[in-house]
């Protein structure tokens, strides 16, 4: 088929993956198309690229008659229909190994954000005033970082838990002794993880038993002193659980980059001082968005020519 496929990207995707894709494919870049205009031009395709802002709903499959890919550059594929595409054997890619880095990042930027209360200190410097005597903060040395999903990115944060001599309690489905080994965490399951835990980190995918898995009954059991952290999926918690448990002080804070809505309007988030929010920017690196193109072009060339 070389020299014959033909490639949509549909979202913004970095250069140097357009140009692999380009080695062997005819590319079409054309981002923010309306949902009529991605039926059009889908018809013609042998792959469809994506981020998270094209949705690939089960009438874009259909429409795609010649479709054999459809890849999306990053992690979760939420906004794939995942099943209509497996019933016309489409295959779907993606690049979990892309943003694993820029998460685990950005997971200890919420954390130290918060322990040294670096938002605030920032704000309230610039509007003239010196509260230092007010910013008494904490350390992330020999606090216990309860990490629910021990996938690529779980483990990534784990070692650089490790490094700031953090304690570790683990949770996944799949449990991976050689990680907890390197680390000297410890799984255990999920009430004692909560329990337990000064902050839990959330690194898992949204399935249908994942949304939500954070509700009440989970919340209460957190110490009143922990922090939730969530750079994975806005759904994975109910935020009304969540705000209830801020505005009540049964936890005491959270950093959230993603949300159950998105981008959250009025949310009683953005008046709460004990909590840290950035706009979904878990993976918007610059190494993170060419590791994710880089990569998922060689999955497709190596799935189609």
């Amino acid at each position: 088929m070389l020299g014959l496929v033909k490639v949509l990207v549909a979202d913004k995707f970095h250069e140097d993956g357009v140009k692999l894709l380009r080695e062997f494919a005819e590319v079409e870049v054309a981002t923010g198309l309306k949902p009529d205009e991605l039926l059009e031009r889908v018809k013609d395709c042998d792959v469809l690229v994506v981020r998270s802002a094209t949705k690939v709903t089960g009438e874009v499959i259909a429409a795609g008659k010649k479709l054999k890919i459809v890849a999306r550059a990053g992690v979760g594929l939420d906004n794939i229909d995942v099943e209509a595409a497996r019933t016309r054997n489409i295959k779907v890619i993606n690049a979990p190994e892309a943003p694993t880095v820029a998460v685990a990042e950005l997971v200890f930027g919420h954390m130290l954000s918060f322990a040294r209360q670096i938002p605030r200190g920032d704000a309230s410097t610039k509007q003239g005033r010196w509260e230092k005597k007010e910013l008494m903060g904490t350390e992330l040395r020999d606090k216990t970082l309860g990490i629910v999903g021990t996938g690529h990115i779980g483990q990534t944060v784990g070692h650089r838990a490790k490094a700031f001599q953090m304690k570790l309690l683990l949770y996944d489905v799949a449990q991976n002794q050689e990680f907890a080994e390197q680390t000297g965490g410890k799984y255990v399951d999920m009430d004692t993880l909560l329990r337990e835990s000064d902050y839990v980190t959330l690194h898992v995918p949204l399935l249908p038993s994942t949304k939500q898995m954070i509700g009440k009954q989970e919340l209460e059991l957190m110490k009143p002193t922990a922090v939730l952290i969530n750079i994975s999926r806005g759904k994975i918690i109910d935020e009304k659980a969540l705000i209830e448990a801020l505005q009540s002080k049964r936890i005491a804070g959270a950093c959230l980059d993603v949300y159950e809505s998105e981008p959250p309007i009025d949310s009683p988030l953005f008046k709460m001082s004990n909590v840290i929010l950035t706009p979904h920017i878990g993976a918007s690196t610059v190494e993170a968005q060419r590791d994710a193109a880089v990569i998922v072009a060689k999955k497709i060339k190596g799935a189609i020519v």
